[in-house]
C-alpha cells in the first residue's frame, strides 16, 4: 500500500456502529439512506476523513440517541449515520453547516430513481 492509499471500508458486523442487514445484505428503508451511505463511503475513499473517525462519530451519535430517546421503537440507524457525517463535514470544513442543512433537505426530498439528475437540475 502506498502513502495516502485508502483501504476499502469494512463495516462492523456487530456492535453499535453495525448497519442494518438482512441475509447479510445492507438494508435501507428509504432512498436517502442509501444515498447518505454512498456519499460517506465516497468521501472516505477520496480522503476526506479517516474511517475510524467516522465510526467514532457514529458510535457517539448512537449513544446520544440512546440517552435522549427512552422509546427505542423509533430508532433510525441512518439518522445517526447522517448526524455523524454532518459532524465530520463541519469539523473538516468540507461543507458549511447552512449549506449542509439545505443540501440534506433537497436530497431527502428526491424520489427514488432520480439519483442520476444533478441536484440543481429541474426534473422532467
Amino acid at each position: 500500500m502506498t502513502v495516502g492509499e485508502r483501504v476499502p471500508v469494512e463495516l462492523d458486523i456487530d456492535g453499535p456502529s453495525a448497519p442494518p442487514r438482512a441475509n447479510g445484505e445492507l438494508v435501507f428503508s428509504e432512498p436517502w439512506e442509501s444515498r447518505v451511505f454512498g456519499v460517506t463511503v465516497a468521501l472516505y475513499e477520496r480522503g476526506a476523513f479517516p474511517w475510524d473517525e467516522f465510526r467514532d462519530e457514529l458510535v457517539a451519535a448512537i449513544g446520544r440517541w440512546e440517552r435522549e430517546s427512552p422509546d427505542s421503537s423509533d430508532y433510525r440507524y441512518y439518522e445517526c449515520w447522517l448526524e455523524a457525517l454532518q459532524s465530520l463535514l463541519a469539523r473538516h470544513r468540507i461543507v458549511g453547516p447552512d449549506q449542509l442543512t439545505d443540501r440534506v433537505s433537497v436530497l431527502r426530498a428526491r424520489p427514488a430513481g432520480h439519483d442520476h439528475h444533478h441536484i440543481d437540475e429541474p426534473e422532467s
